[in-house]
């Protein structure tokens, strides 16, 4: 998905153009070929666990590679490639949200929905996680409300004379369209 064009560039390249600059570090999270994510100069992961078992698997393929490249970081933040909106303030505001809480992960949430690919994550529950891959689960939100979550609200934004979702998807030509109009009101 995020090799798809919006505005004559790759989804990804938006998506990274918002959250690169709110983390230490982006590593990539894609099975297959990762060669054709050559031009964006990150490490590319694959999932450790075998038979595409879902985005857990990818949270996790994160908290192992943060682990082994990246001694000192407690959390990894994810986002979805399909996402091109995300808030500037996405990871900072999923860290405040734990801060001095019993929760360990916090979700983005918008327009009353939970949006369970795009949170933060404590890097020393992966063993957990990864059992509990093995054991069948694959819900993200059935894992995550073993360890406590917190759903942080982002508002709706204004683009133009348009309401949207900060976590707007964009996956059919349409949505694509629409994508790249709002890229361009938003700014």
């Amino acid at each position: 998905k995020g090799l798809r064009k919006i505005a004559g560039r790759p989804m990804l390249a938006h998506v990274l153009d918002r959250f690169a600059p709110q983390v230490g570090r982006v590593v990539l999270n894609a099975n297959g070929d990762p060669g054709r994510f050559y031009e964006f100069g990150l490490p590319v992961v694959a999932d450790s666990i075998e038979g595409n078992v879902g985005p857990l698997a990818g949270v996790l393929a994160g908290m192992r590679w943060s682990a082994d490249n990246m001694a000192d970081a407690t959390h990894i933040a994810t986002a979805s490639t399909d996402a091109p909106l995300i808030p500037a303030d996405l990871v900072s505001r999923l860290a405040d949200a734990l801060n001095g809480r019993d929760e360990k992960i916090a979700l983005a949430k918008s327009g009353g929905f939970m949006h369970p690919v795009i949170g933060l994550w404590p890097v020393e529950l992966a063993d957990d996680l990864e059992a509990a891959l093995k054991d069948g689960v694959r819900k993200v939100l059935h894992w995550t409300d073993r360890h406590g979550t917190i759903g942080v609200d982002f508002e709706f934004v204004r683009a133009g004379a348009k309401e949207i979702d900060p976590f707007f998807n964009a996956n059919t030509p349409e949505e694509l369209q629409e994508a790249a109009a709002l890229l361009e009101n938003r700014g």
